[in-house]
């Protein structure tokens, strides 16, 4: 199953001249039916419809077509309606005329004041009846099935490439763990000699007060105690655990965005961890390198579905 991104455009146009018979095109201008997708992140669906009047009574359509093919994201659905009318003169049909007479009679006999309704109203409400008149149904329901179906496109392509970059960022994480492993062995041996160091240290200058023995007990616990205390070999370990996690997820694909965020976090919190018990500057470097390519993957993460 592939990786979806939150992110993604898809447009498209239909025209209704090539449906058109030559005698509907004389009454009738050809119209061209525009929508566009825009998707970015968000943590949960948010829909936005931005529709004419004409196409308003499709909305619950559009809704469920886009529900059932998306997760998360915030979603912007836009649509346009434009006719040929708007730049033509558009004829009036004489069923057309006879009703504005009838409707003009009508008004003249309660207000007889009233103007009369000039050339340039009869081609208005014209082709606002050539627009309205149209049964647009069919055609925003393929158009919208088709720009959905190349939005999905566009988010499988760029979830591919954020999935290729983060299992970069894993295989980069796996190397600097390896790195820190065999520095805690030389650790503990450095500051068991330190402590061996300064007990011999003691001893010359305490003029035999303290018992040798009682000493170097004391000084073996305090070394033990700091074994114990920069030990990171559980944080490693966990850390492995949650890159072969992440790692999983992605391989496998879906609806993974939420799961990898908490993964993150969790990498985030072994990372700040072994930077808080390093005792040597070259463990501090590689917590360091570790926060900043979690924190590359974290921004990344949020993008995906």
């Amino acid at each position: 199953m592939p990786v979806y991104s939150m992110t993604g455009y898809a447009s498209a146009q239909h025209s209704t001249a090539s449906t058109q018979s030559e005698h509907e095109a004389k009454t009738s201008p050809p119209s061209q039916l525009g929508l566009e997708i825009r998707a970015v992140n968000s943590r949960f669906l948010d829909l936005s419809f931005r529709l004419p009047e004409e196409l308003r009574q499709f909305e619950p359509i559009l809704r469920d077509l886009l529900i059932a093919r998306l997760k998360r994201g915030k979603v912007e659905v836009r649509a346009s309606i434009e006719s040929a009318a708007q730049s033509l003169v558009a004829e009036p049909t004489p069923r057309l005329l006879q009703r504005l007479n009838a409707v003009q009679d009508s008004v003249k006999a309660w207000l007889p004041q009233a103007a009369g309704l000039s050339v340039a109203d009869v081609i208005r409400l014209s082709a606002t009846e050539q627009s309205s008149s149209r049964d647009w149904s069919q055609d925003i329901v393929a158009l919208a099935e088709k720009v959905l179906g190349d939005l999905l496109g566009a988010r499988e392509r760029e979830g591919a490439r954020l999935a290729a970059m983060l299992l970069d960022r894993v295989a980069q994480l796996r190397a600097l763990a390896v790195k820190a492993i065999p520095l805690i062995p030389k650790l503990v041996e450095q500051q068991r000699q330190r402590f061996m160091e300064r007990w011999a240290e003691a001893m010359s200058l305490s003029e035999g007060s303290t018992l040798p023995e009682m000493a170097a007990d004391r000084a073996l616990t305090e070394a033990t105690a700091f074994a114990i205390r920069i030990d990171v070999a559980e944080e490693i370990t966990r850390l492995d655990s949650h890159l072969d996690e992440l790692e999983r997820l992605l391989k496998r694909g879906g609806e993974i965005g939420k799961r990898l965020d908490f993964l993150i976090q969790e990498l985030h919190r072994e990372a700040n961890t072994m930077g808080s018990k390093s005792a040597a500057l070259e463990l501090t470097h590689i917590s360091v390198d570790m926060k900043v390519l979690i924190e590359q993957m974290r921004e990344q993460v949020q993008n995906l579905e």
